[in-house]
């Protein structure tokens, strides 16, 4: 068995039978919307250092003795401070994976073996594990990335989100503003502090003005 570690895609991605391809900003091409939204996932997340789409080629041996080759759709390495191994993963619908699994079986057993010699592991995401409300919370966070907040705006709510310890975004609004016009004008402000990671919340319930937040910086 032997594989190269590629920093682009081993082969070219083009239209599948699904016919769903496209770029992710920082991220590279993806051939279905399930991947499309792994990725959204993964350049959302901090601890994430790297992704590699389509690292590598796996050649090994099947039941019936013929030498074939399996390239994993992508690998994710973590910051140093995260702990994780970094892991080599495949991406696939339960319905396909249910009626591919015969085929798929040696392929992925080449690359558990595969993770194994090179201390990582291998995973296969489906539906179940990317289509969650962290995704859709990820999606609605997006929106307020690119919010200008003033160094004066983000002290002034942070200030009063640790005098209340923790709040949801209707109790903290009204603590910040009493005019009901400031208070609509805040919201974005809010969301671009959770984004930014500066504001704590529950980011695997679906996000809501009534979900906790508690403050993470000063």
């Amino acid at each position: 068995m032997s594989a190269i570690l590629q920093h682009r895609p081993v082969r070219l991605i083009g239209i599948t039978n699904r016919s769903v391809s496209g770029l992710v900003p920082d991220m590279g091409r993806y051939e279905s919307s399930l991947e499309r939204d792994l990725m959204e996932v993964l350049r959302f997340d901090p601890l994430v250092l790297n992704f590699t789409p389509q690292p590598l080629t796996i050649d090994y041996i099947d039941g019936k003795g013929r030498s074939l080759s399996y390239t994993p759709d992508g690998l994710i390495q973590f910051q140093p401070s995260a702990g994780e191994l970094p892991i080599l993963y495949e991406v696939k619908y339960r319905c396909d994976f249910r009626k591919e699994w015969k085929n798929l079986l040696p392929k992925f057993r080449a690359a558990k073996t595969e993770c194994l010699n090179r201390g990582w592991r291998f995973h296969v995401y489906t539906e179940r594990e990317i289509r969650t409300p962290y995704l859709d919370n990820v999606k609605f966070l997006w929106a307020f990335k690119d919010r200008n907040v003033s160094d004066e705006m983000k002290r002034h709510v942070m200030t009063t989100l640790w005098d209340l310890d923790e709040a949801d975004p209707d109790l903290l609004l009204c603590a910040l503003c009493k005019d009901r016009n400031n208070r609509a004008r805040m919201i974005p402000v809010i969301w671009h502090l959770v984004f930014s990671g500066v504001i704590g919340c529950d980011l695997n319930s679906p996000l809501s003005m009534r979900s906790k937040l508690w403050p993470i910086e000063k």
